[in-house]
């Protein structure tokens, strides 16, 4: 899935940090042994979190849709001494790729993996969390938002990625649950009062939240 033009995105690859070798690896990985290896996050995606994550300087970290832990590794590269990360998905047969990932990047001891449905887990969670990723089912989004908006800290920020969805959000004939999910999500929180918000124009988009 191209996001960008191919010579823009290696412009802009070319003008940031290289990509963790680690982090690398499990690119290569992900794209050989996974289904739909177009979800990781990437090098591009993954310095901009990264980039996110050490100018918030968590100290906790809730992450919604590991998949095979590329953006977990990113994020948790931000982390306050003594910081911590939970990061859920619900596919426990991605376990072994991202342990993998995880201990190969040296931040296995930050990080506590969870799987099975968010909307259960995320309640059974030690908060309040400085940051939140949303990467998951898009359909759910505005649950998970307003699950985990009560648990932000006031210096908080909530992170939803794929809010552009490839453009597909635009197509009012496009009506399966992920496009009309998020296309609620974005209309909802562009009426919320309670929060303000920005898209950057990352990969698919990611939306930038943080409360009044």
């Amino acid at each position: 899935m191209d996001f960008l033009p191919t010579y823009l995105q290696h412009y802009i690859e070319s003008q940031i940090p290289p990509e963790p070798e680690a982090l690398a690896a499990l690119r290569r990985e992900t794209h050989l042994r996974v289904l739909y290896p177009q979800m990781i996050s990437g090098h591009y995606q993954g310095r901009v979190l990264s980039f996110l994550s050490k100018m918030i300087r968590p100290q906790r970290i809730l992450e919604i849709g590991t998949f095979t832990g590329y953006s977990a590794v990113c994020l948790s590269e931000g982390l306050a001494p003594g910081g911590r990360l939970d990061t859920i998905d619900v596919n426990p047969e991605l376990e072994v790729h991202i342990t993998r990932a995880l201990e190969r990047s040296g931040v296995a001891d930050r990080v506590n993996l969870h799987f099975g449905p968010a909307l259960e887990i995320i309640p059974t969670l030690e908060g309040p969390f400085d940051l939140v990723f949303i990467d998951a089912d898009k359909n759910n989004y505005l649950n998970y938002f307003e699950m985990v908006l009560p648990r932000l800290s006031d210096r908080g920020i909530i992170l939803a990625d794929n809010v552009l969805w490839s453009g597909r959000i635009f197509d009012q004939a496009i009506l399966d649950k992920e496009t009309v999910g998020i296309r609620a999500f974005t209309a909802f929180i562009q009426q919320d009062e309670r929060v303000e918000q920005v898209i950057l124009p990352v990969r698919d988009g990611i939306m930038l939240i943080r409360k009044k």
